[in-house]
């Protein structure tokens, strides 16, 4: 009988054992898991103002590192902070607002089934449509306790990934069992689809959420911040789009009488802030590597009830560092990558900047 080689039974020990740490690590470390790829994230957006800071300005590293997360927490964080504080406070009016669309839906289809003898409007229950509507609003929302040690994580992070920039390169090409070009890939298409998945998707929602805000003035919609940040949310979801924000507003506009309104609304998004859809994102994405749809929709059901209303962008970002590892796995060992993951995770340039 062959007997296994002891190299071999010390080498698959260290991988089980390998295997057996890093598992606990992550399962232990999943409730937090957004302060780390928070940390990677502004990593790539803050590496080349740092840089600036210490290389042409000569400040020190530390101080240097300080001003840039100070710098994120003002113009990133704070925004965020008071978006997920307001939809907080606001999970009392989406659940009224949600019941009153649901009312009207149902006063439609009386009227529709009058007209064609079936009955459906007994079938549609509005308490389970309101408890739905509250109890995700308070997941996307998150846990206080929870979001503070994530931020705490992500800093901490990320003030050693700045300080020990050339160490970290260092450690990467050490640790990661590929070979340099692999590595090298990683990183040009990781940059690249971080700053798709962290600045590309934002701006076109706040872009949109800006057009369909100015429209909500201009019709007289009741509580249109509100009606701003729910449209800007719709944006990041692929098929849904802002839609979210437009139809609830139309159908309340009308269940008030004001159906002038409504379908100036409903014209207004259809017509701008869908055409500002399209202009937006062809502008964004000569800049920015392009995010599959299917990517962004996955990682939004992935990432919502995993992050909370960052999961927003960790989500898609969450998806496309896995379909990354996947296509490079093809690469280093198996058969050329099938076009298909070419088309979702596109190639970068050999000329994109690090």
């Amino acid at each position: 009988m062959n007997k296994l080689k002891p190299e071999l039974v010390r080498q698959l020990f260290l991988i089980v054992l390998i295997l057996f740490l890093f598992i606990l690590i992550v399962e232990e470390m999943t409730p937090y898991l957004s302060g780390v790829l928070g940390a990677i994230t502004l990593y790539v957006l803050l590496r080349k103002f740092y840089n600036f800071l210490v290389v042409k300005r000569k400040w020190k590293e530390g101080l240097a590192a300080a001003v840039a997360m100070l710098a994120s927490f003002v113009v990133i964080l704070v925004p965020i902070g008071l978006t997920v504080i307001m939809l907080t406070n606001k999970i009392g009016k989406a659940v009224r607002n949600s019941e009153r669309v649901v009312e009207v839906v149902k006063q439609q289809v009386g009227v529709w089934e009058a007209d064609l003898g079936f009955k459906v409007s007994e079938s549609i229950d509005t308490n389970s449509i309101t408890s739905w509507v509250s109890t995700n609003l308070q997941n996307l929302a998150g846990g206080t306790f929870n979001v503070f040690i994530a931020i705490g994580i992500m800093y901490f992070i990320l003030y050693y990934m700045l300080i020990n920039n050339d160490k970290m390169h260092q450690s990467l090409y050490a640790f990661i069992p590929l070979n340099k070009e692999n590595i090298a890939r990683i990183g040009h298409e990781s940059v690249a689809m971080v700053k798709s998945n962290a600045l590309g998707i934002p701006l076109v929602a706040l872009a949109q959420g800006i057009v369909a805000l100015i429209g909500f003035f201009i019709f007289g919609v009741p509580d249109p911040f509100f009606w701003f940040v729910i449209t800007a949310i719709g944006s990041m979801i692929p098929f849904v789009g802002t839609l979210l924000g437009i139809v609830p507003v139309t159908i309340l506009l009308i269940a008030s009488g004001n159906n002038l309104q409504a379908v100036g609304i409903a014209i207004y998004g259809l017509v701008v802030v869908g055409s500002t859809d399209n202009l937006i994102r062809l502008y964004v994405l000569e800049r920015l590597a392009n995010v599959h749809p299917l990517v962004t929709l996955i990682g939004v059901i992935v990432g919502v009830p995993l992050f909370g209303f960052i999961g927003l962008i960790f989500g898609p970002l969450l998806i496309s560092l896995f379909l990354l590892v996947v296509k490079i796995y093809k690469h280093e060992y198996g058969d050329p990558e099938p076009e298909i993951i070419n088309q979702i995770i596109p190639d970068v340039s050999e000329n994109q900047e690090d």
